[in-house]
């Protein structure tokens, strides 16, 4: 006991989804949390997609097969951008070890008239569907915001989300990755403003410009359970390797 707090050694360790970021597990502890949805947040350009996928290649390294979803890019045109970026994904979609697939923008606005358990239900059973089929157990949504309804009705986009999210965890328990655009000169979270309060992590990257010098940055906004610092970190792309996490900026 200390100051009349009862002190209680853990039993359990916090499992955790390493990302295979250089210079990021280690600021979380070892990795995401397993079985929980993260959000990925900026602006447009900022190594989002690049992030997604380098998460995904990882996991297929150590064994975990993933599933990325592009929501408003053509399939073929992701598989030619990895694939002219340095990353051999062909051959693991071939050997099933990866999956990429192509969902219509705007998928949750032809399910509007019914019931949201329903649109919700729609998704997850064509993802459960990939992911039994390769045996997946991590996920990507890229992004978010194409995959729901027009923006002026959130009422049904928030409750929608939130349906989302939760539907996820609770029956498909992967590892989950949700990529939020936020618009630029914004200083938001999410397009939406409920997805940072259901995802169990955040991580923004951004640019930042200081004097003469232009930095690529990448801060752990959140991190459940995680012992975390608000810090900006400056990153690197690096072709055929993606995103590498450097120092902190100095002041």
């Amino acid at each position: 006991m200390r100051g009349g707090l009862v002190l209680i050694t853990p039993t359990r360790t916090i499992q955790r989804t390493p990302t295979g970021i250089p210079g990021l597990d280690e600021l979380i502890e070892g990795g995401l949390l397993k079985s929980r949805t993260h959000l990925i947040a900026g602006e447009t350009g900022t190594g989002k997609t690049i992030f997604s996928l380098q998460f995904l290649l990882h996991g297929v390294k150590i064994g975990e097969r993933g599933i990325y979803m592009a929501i408003d890019e053509d399939r073929e045109n992701v598989i030619r951008g990895a694939e002219g970026f340095g990353w051999d994904v062909s051959s693991l979609l071939e050997k099933n070890l990866l999956s990429i697939t192509q969902i219509v923008p705007g998928f949750a606005e032809k399910f509007k008239k019914k019931y949201i358990e329903a649109a919700v239900g729609s998704v997850i059973v064509g993802i459960r569907q990939e992911m039994m089929r390769i045996g997946a157990t991590r996920l990507v949504i890229d992004p978010i915001a194409p995959l729901l309804t027009k923006e002026e009705d959130l009422p049904f986009t928030r409750e929608y989300i939130r349906e989302l999210v939760l539907a996820i965890e609770r029956e498909l328990g992967c590892t989950t990755l949700i990529v939020s655009e936020v618009p630029t000169g914004s200083n938001t979270l999410s397009r939406f403003g409920v997805e940072e309060f259901l995802a169990s992590g955040i991580i923004t990257l951004g640019i930042l410009r200081k004097g003469n010098e232009v930095y690529r940055t990448l801060c752990v906004r959140k991190m459940r359970w995680t012992a975390v610092d608000p810090v900006l970190y400056k990153f690197r792309i690096v072709r055929g390797e993606g995103i590498v996490v450097e120092g902190p900026i100095s002041e």
